[in-house]
């Protein structure tokens, strides 16, 4: 996932976005504690998608606000 991709989504696509990753997240890191997978890198990747679409909500904010 891309932020430009992320910036053309609007407030209500980009909350289920975050809601779904972080699901995603959740499911991942059970898997790994019980030894379900080993794709750790799964993880990482979700983690840092997780960010991209909380920064870019955050730009949103914040040009909204000036």
């Amino acid at each position: 996932m891309k932020a430009n991709e992320l910036r053309t989504k609007g407030s209500e696509e980009l909350q289920n976005e975050l809601k779904e990753l972080l699901r995603a997240q959740f499911s991942l890191r059970m898997q790994v504690a019980t030894q379900q997978t080993n794709k750790t890198h799964d993880v990482r990747r979700v983690r840092r998608d997780i960010a991209r679409v909380r920064t870019v909500m955050h730009e949103s904010r914040l040009k909204a606000g000036n």
